[in-house]
């Protein structure tokens, strides 16, 4: 049994939403608002010009943004989200070569029970430093997170690095390919993913998710193998990795799961090229009630989905 959490309270990231361009502006997709009906009802009427907002900004800027207090910043929304309890947020945006096919923001609340981190991770002569994060509580991991770099291959971001692809780590606090392993488990962190955010230019971005038991950031993780010559010319996806805090380790066995190009939510995800975050009440794996399925681009080729469920 994987370490993973087991309860079934709140989850570190409590809004995901998904913006998509049209007509020159980014418009409201959809998303996971969980029993936060005001704030769906307030960003579902909301538009963003390119450099507008947190969504805007991303866009603009052709790179992951943090933004760790709303009151006195760009953000649009900050009478509804703190409304809701919305401190921070993370927009993560979604290029096919130079072209934005959508940005995806979560948003998190703060206190001192919210473990877990969001990082991004960028490339600074020749090593990965942190470009910024959102980690609840978890001020002394922060502070490791911070004064950390990592060459190409070494720890989790620089293993996605260097490969290009998304990676699941399990057992932080123990694992010996963890860098930060000690820090990780004094925090509570037990699960992490990570995978590469391509965007126009030279420089590279990882994005990193890191769970905690208390309040873990999802209680399902996947990664989705997209390629070609891995799932074939019909297209589709093919399950590689996976955990599950209910579950334990999700069946990889022969044969391998697949998703049909189209169908469902991983399939609509490699069809289109765009994110998915949703709540349903039926047909999400292991009875969970809401997902958030992210592509990984490589130009205009979709090569991995990568998902998380609560």
């Amino acid at each position: 049994m994987l370490d993973v959490d087991q309860t079934l309270g709140r989850t570190f990231v409590e809004v995901s939403e998904v913006w998509v361009p049209k007509d020159g502006v980014l418009t409201w997709e959809g998303g996971d608002y969980g029993d936060l009906d005001a704030f769906r009802e307030v960003s579902g009427k909301e538009t963003f010009a390119k450099g507008e907002g947190l969504p805007g900004k991303a866009w603009a800027e052709g790179r992951p943004v943090v933004l760790k207090q709303f009151e006195g910043s760009y953000f649009k929304r900050t009478e509804a989200a703190h409304a809701a309890g919305l401190t921070a947020a993370v927009a993560i945006p979604v290029f096919a070569g130079d072209t934005l096919k959508a940005v995806l923001v979560t948003l998190c609340g703060d206190g001192d029970d919210r473990i877990g981190a969001i990082e991004v991770w960028s490339d600074t002569s020749g090593v990965l430093t942190l470009d910024d994060g959102y980690f609840g509580s978890a001020a002394h991991f922060e502070w490791v997170s911070r004064h950390t770099q990592f060459p190409r291959g070494q720890g989790m971001p620089g293993s996605v690095w260097s490969t290009s692809t998304p990676l699941l780590m399990r057992n932080l606090g123990s694992g010996y390919k963890f860098v930060r392993a000690e820090s990780a488990g004094e925090a509570g962190l037990t699960t992490g993913l990570g995978m590469p955010v391509p965007v126009p230019g030279d420089r590279s971005y990882v994005l990193t998710l890191l769970s905690a038991r208390g309040t873990p950031l999802a209680r399902r993780f996947e990664i989705w193998d997209a390629r070609k010559s891995v799932v074939g010319s019909q297209g589709g996806a093919i399950l590689i990795d996976g955990v599950c805090s209910t579950e334990g380790p999700l069946g990889l066995e022969s044969p391998q799961k697949r998703a049909n190009l189209w169908q469902g939510v991983i399939g609509n995800v490699a069809g289109s090229g765009v994110p998915i975050a949703k709540r349903q009440e039926a047909r999400l794996p292991g009875g969970h009630k809401s997902v958030v399925a992210l592509p990984i681009h490589d130009a205009d080729t979709i090569t991995h989905v990568v998902a998380w469920y609560s």
